[in-house]
């Protein structure tokens, strides 16, 4: 008995052990994981800081045009002052982050946001040292590309978890404060640095940042969120297992169902829903008119699809 007493304290002592190195190996892979992603958020952070960098130096400054944010109060003042952009932005900025730190979350808010300024003004700076002032003469193409290369650095710098602070943290607070749709802020902070700019170097020059903004805004949205690359169907029908089951059958996706009532009519009726690619819109439609005639289709653009029965006969959608 004394025997077994001990064998089962020697087992219960195994089994600690073997959990305790368990979670050694558990805790030394999340650490190793942790690292992975901290390297990587700063590699995209720091690319797209130096992205942003060259833009001002290539494009922006060279052209005069000046898209709002603090880089276009840097450019402005630049021409009076003939002091550094980057410098000048970076001026800017260091009240704006201690704003930033005391309003929206601190060093949660800081820390990224704080090394990407760094890189991004004082690359700014830098860059200018070793990059030709410009690679053309024409503004046009300056204004458009400004706004592609902006937005492209922008878009890695927010994938990231960063910020670039600038007028977005201003714009943020008195949204918080307010209550005014971040938007429309946007659209005052950044349309008085344009006015300015229109009065500095001519009214021209502002509708090319005009032109810069709104390009730099889509593509900044299309680096965070990709293309339209998918699509998603509402189907209103009274042959809802007709419906259903044909486009299981014939494009090999899954479809969800709920009741919903014609508010002319006063008529139930069953909405369907479902996701396809693009190459299957014309397919979709097709299937559906000849399962039910009557049947109403709108079909709407998505940029990502996770999770449930998505896959066709072709490919996944």
């Amino acid at each position: 008995m004394y025997a077994s007493v001990r064998e089962e304290k020697s087992l219960r002592k195994f089994a600690w052990l073997r959990g305790s190195m368990s979670m050694i190996k558990l805790t030394g892979r999340a650490r190793e994981i942790d690292w992975r992603n901290t390297l990587t958020t700063y590699a995209l952070l720091t690319i797209g800081g130096l992205i942003l960098a060259c833009n001002v130096a290539i494009f922006l400054t060279p052209s005069h045009i000046a898209p709002g944010g603090v880089s276009g109060m840097a450019i402005i003042l630049n021409h009076y002052t003939g002091f550094p952009v980057g410098t000048t932005m970076l001026i800017l900025n260091i009240p704006l982050l201690i704003l930033g730190f005391r309003n929206l979350g601190r060093f949660h808010f800081l820390t990224k946001t704080a090394y990407v300024v760094l890189i991004y003004n004082l690359g700014a700076d830098v860059v200018a040292r070793y990059l030709p002032p410009g690679v053309s003469q024409n503004i046009l193409l300056n204004a458009i590309f400004a706004g592609v290369v902006g937005g492209i650095g922008t878009g890695i710098v927010y994938r990231a978890g960063g910020t670039t602070a600038s007028t977005g943290v201003i714009s943020r607070i008195l949204q918080l404060r307010t209550g005014i749709p971040i938007s429309q802020v946007y659209f005052i902070t950044d349309g008085l640095i344009i006015l300015a700019a229109g009065i500095t170097f001519g009214w021209e020059a502002a509708l090319y940042s005009l032109v810069t903004l709104f390009i730099w805004g889509i593509a900044t949205d299309y680096v965070l969120e990709g293309p339209s690359v998918i699509r998603t169907a509402f189907i209103v029908t009274d042959e809802r297992d007709k419906v259903s089951h044909a486009l299981l059958e014939k494009l090999q996706i899954g479809v969800t169902a709920w009741q919903g009532e014609g508010m002319f009519t006063e008529k139930p009726h069953n909405v369907l829903f479902c996701t396809i690619s693009r190459p299957f819109v014309d397919t979709l439609r097709d299937i559906v008119t000849e399962a039910d005639p009557h049947a109403f289709v709108v079909i709407t653009h998505g940029h990502q699809a996770t999770g449930g029965v998505i896959a066709s006969k072709k490919g996944k959608t």
